[in-house]
């Protein structure tokens, strides 16, 4: 269990504006804690800030995962301001502590940060229209292309191999061999699902190993839930949760926020019949995207695009399947054959796109070539 924090000395620690009042939990995250922290202003007015506990747990080297965000947002600030756009909105602020540094790292050994609070902006866990699908691609799209020129190699891999599918799929089958918990013979559909995609799951890691794909600044956490909307506007303005900011390659970002906001399901629902992929979400979220990195991207990732859909969908998985077979040790879980649902979420979506896979591949012809 993880002690309640001592606000008042963490608080302490960090150039604030004002005098600390409160905190109370803030957001839906589930793995570090976040809390909304409020200061009374010399001029008697309310403002907030973020605080987070890093969960060093699942982010083994903070300090490595820190000086990417603080790399990152520095990049990004500098380019917003010579764009005469709002830095403190459009990119995430990092508070510093009267150190110096962008993190403090308590005596029992946890981790804080504290960042500016956008207001007047929300994230949503569901997207209420197509309109909020669109600018949320463009919001991804837009972070993609202003880190188009950011030398990738001087980030940390924070989550070594976090995409590499063919290590996964290894992984999976040692999983399979050993079958330490005799789950193996009631799976065999889904195994073998798998395994008839086998010849799939190297295909972008040889690309980049090749050169053929690009190693770009990376999201690695393409949810929609990670993009801030305005409340005035309805516009995306800016992309959140930089913990998983690495090297990789944008078909990792695209093709997982692909598989995440397509599903006209939960993740975890059992009933495969109300699970599909929407075909409508895609366009809407392709068109988005791609308007804001068609200077950037290149053809071979434009080539590669529809497939990155299906692989990444196919890694999840891959991955809960993994996790039930080893016996629900990564995901949380909280019921029987959790993971095993979330599995078949996932290769029911697969399916899917398989089928639609002709129409995807004309949306994204399209609009690369101006028609839509």
């Amino acid at each position: 269990m993880k002690p309640e924090p001592d606000f008042p000395n963490v608080v302490s620690q960090f150039k604030f504006d004002g005098e600390f009042i409160r905190v109370e939990p803030y957001g839906f995250g589930h793995i570090n804690d976040t809390y909304a922290a409020y200061f009374r202003k010399v001029d008697g007015g309310i403002h907030r800030s973020i605080m987070q506990r890093i969960n060093h747990f699942v982010f083994k080297k903070p300090e490595e995962l820190m000086a990417n965000i603080w790399a990152v947002t520095s990049y990004l600030r500098k380019i917003i301001i010579g764009n005469g756009g709002d830095p403190d909105r459009e990119t995430l602020t990092l508070i510093p502590t009267y150190q110096g540094e962008v993190f403090y790292r308590t005596e029992a050994g946890y981790y804080w940060r504290a960042y500016i609070f956008i207001e007047n902006a929300h994230t949503y866990q569901i997207p209420e229209s197509s309109i909020h699908v669109y600018n949320a691609a463009g919001a991804y799209g837009h972070f993609q292309q202003l880190l188009a020129d950011y030398p990738a190699d001087q980030l940390y891999e924070t989550i070594p191999d976090f995409h590499n599918t063919a290590k996964r799929f290894n992984t999976f089958l040692k999983t399979i061999e050993k079958d330490e918990y005799n789950r193996a013979q009631g799976v065999k559909a889904e195994i073998d699902f798998v395994l008839q995609h086998a010849g799939e799951m190297p295909i972008l890691v040889d690309s980049i190993d090749q050169g053929r794909l690009p190693v770009r600044v990376t999201h690695n956490d393409t949810k929609f839930n990670n993009v801030m909307i305005d409340d005035d506007n309805g516009e995306g303005i800016c992309v959140i949760d930089l913990d998983t900011v690495m090297p990789g390659s944008l078909l990792y970002d695209f093709g997982d926020a692909i598989r995440s906001i397509t599903n006209t399901a939960e993740e975890d629902e059992r009933n495969l019949e109300i699970v599909h992929f929407d075909l409508d979400t895609y366009r809407a979220f392709t068109q988005g995207y791609l308007e804001a990195v068609l200077e950037s991207i290149t053809p071979e990732e434009i080539k590669n695009l529809v497939f990155s859909a299906r692989l990444m969908t196919l890694e999840c998985g891959m991955r809960f399947l993994t996790d039930y077979l080893n016996g629900d040790v990564y995901f949380r879980t909280k019921r029987e054959n959790h993971n095993l649902d979330r599995c078949r979420t996932q290769f029911k979506l697969i399916e899917e796109m398989e089928e639609q896979f002709d129409t995807m591949n004309v949306i994204v012809s399209n609009k690369v070539e101006g028609r839509s």
